[in-house]
């Protein structure tokens, strides 16, 4: 073992995971090793031991300071316990660590892992920090819950600049934005409208937008139609596990979490906690991830040598069970998996495309948001109420009664639907209800609404949340009810 002052390899994190975790990971450091990659590992504990050992966010505040101070994670899958306080560890990790992007690339290992799409060879970037991702969550009434989803204009991008840099460095001439902008108008449409613009500064790579529903049919239908896709968190992670199994099977796919500082490689799929410790989980996807950190690191010979290995194994039929079909000649075990990998380090791949890695380095720059004159114009009170038959004029009586000082009462919705004044009888209706109050003048102060609210609870009404109406440089910065 060489001496830790003299020690020249780099020093990763690495966490075993749970599930499947330990099996690949034992599998996937093997071959590193074989290949003599020029790593140390040092171990980390996370996961759901973490977790029932009393630390909800899954992760040890020693863990912390390994992870901070190597800068470099390579993470088997985790598991996050059902149910309680628990919070995804992997969106904890992406989230506290700065990592906003999410890079899986994906591309077809036909005929030897059979695949409808043959010619598939894509990218996905999926925005990592923001999003309904942001986890937060309020159970508001008897009936209703919440999630808010958070979409920023310097998240946005973020992601939206290292896509386009990506498709740059990496040679590829077109990116694809999906979103769902002709219904969230204002969250999606930012993404879209910062897209569009971050797109008029790449004019060599072609750009495009499509609505994310045709958009995720298209990917697992037509995925040669695409080259790069950048999308929120959402859709992101949705759209890569498609264009995984589309390609053969999702256990092929490895990813890049990538911040200014800090970097995390891991395989796109789950813990499989059904058949742990059976020696059966394909390696590959988590094998994918290390070789992008190797990537990272600008090991590109290493890189080369093991992703030439892997494939020439794949290539000779050697397959775990997930992917054994017709191309097959050998069923092996995860072990015997690496085993096959290792033996075959210095060959290439007759047929499939060799693996040729070049030093091509990433960066974003985040210009800072000039700031917008902004207006309060007006108040969404939500209410919980369910008294008289949840008759909407029955409410709404009560609520025009209660306007004034600057501010009436302009309508009510009931999940989204305006249902006062003018609603219709066939709408149903929850024991949740928005009532928005606007300005009588140009404007309002919070003085004012904190008012109006003083009055609605002294009226004996349960005011659950609210949102101020804001215009920013006079265009109005909410949505409009669905009917209004």
């Amino acid at each position: 073992m060489p001496d830790a002052t003299t020690d020249s390899r780099t020093p990763i994190a690495v966490a075993h995971g749970d599930g499947i975790g330990p099996e690949i990971m034992e599998a996937t450091l093997r071959i590193l090793d074989a290949a003599e990659a020029p790593l140390r590992y040092d171990t980390v504990e996370v996961g759901e031991n973490v977790y029932r050992a009393g630390h909800t966010s899954g992760i040890a505040p020693e863990t912390w300071d390994t992870i901070r101070s190597h800068r470099l994670l390579l993470k088997a899958p985790i598991t996050t316990p059902q149910g309680g306080g628990y919070k995804s560890l992997n969106v904890t990790l992406r989230k506290s660590l700065g990592m906003f992007a999410n890079v899986r690339p994906v591309r077809s290992y036909a005929p030897y892992v059979a695949s409808p799409h043959p010619d598939m060879d894509l990218v996905i970037i999926r925005e990592n920090e923001e999003d309904t991702y942001a986890g937060i969550e309020h159970r508001q009434t008897t009936e209703v819950t919440q999630t808010l989803k958070l979409i920023t204009r310097p998240g946005s991008e973020a992601i939206v600049r290292y896509a386009f840099e990506y498709a740059r460095a990496q040679g590829r001439s077109r990116v694809t934005c999906m979103t769902k902008d002709n219904i969230m108008k204002l969250t999606d449409g930012l993404f879209h409208r910062v897209f569009d613009e971050i797109a008029a500064e790449y004019p060599e790579i072609e750009a495009e937008h499509r609505i994310i529903d045709i958009g995720a049919a298209l990917v697992g239908a037509r995925p040669d139609m695409f080259d790069v896709i950048v999308a929120p968190n959402l859709y992101g992670d949705i759209i890569s596990d498609i264009a995984a199994e589309a390609s053969g099977s999702v256990g092929l796919a490895g990813s890049s979490n990538v911040g200014t500082d800090i970097a995390m490689f891991e395989a796109v799929h789950g813990s499989a906690p059904d058949i742990a410790g059976q020696g059966i989980a394909n390696p590959s996807g988590l094998l994918r991830g290390a070789l992008m950190l190797l990537d990272h690191l600008n090991l590109d010979r290493v890189a080369e040598t093991v992703e030439n290995a892997w494939l020439a194994t794949l290539e000779a039929g050697i397959h775990t069970a997930d992917v054994y079909g017709a191309s097959s000649t050998r069923k092996v075990s995860t072990s015997e998996f690496a085993d096959a990998v290792i033996e075959r380090l210095g060959e290439r791949p007759q047929t499939l495309t060799e693996a040729r890695y070049t030093d091509t380095e990433v960066s974003v720059t985040v210009r800072p948001t000039p700031r917008a004159e902004k207006a309060l114009v007006g108040v969404d009170v939500f209410l919980d109420w369910d008294e008289d038959g949840r008759r909407p004029d029955t409410l709404g009586a009560r609520l025009d009664a209660l306007g004034g000082d600057g501010l009436r009462l302009k309508l009510i919705t009931n999940r989204g639907v305006k249902v006062y004044p003018g609603g219709l009888p066939e709408t149903f209706w929850t024991d949740h209800w928005r009532c928005r109050y606007v300005a009588t003048g140009d404007a309002v102060s919070a003085a004012q609404v904190v008012a109006l609210q003083g009055r609605l609870v002294e009226a004996g009404l349960d005011v659950i949340k609210t949102e101020n109406l804001y215009t920013f440089d006079g265009e109005r910065a909410y949505s409009l009810a669905q009917g209004e």
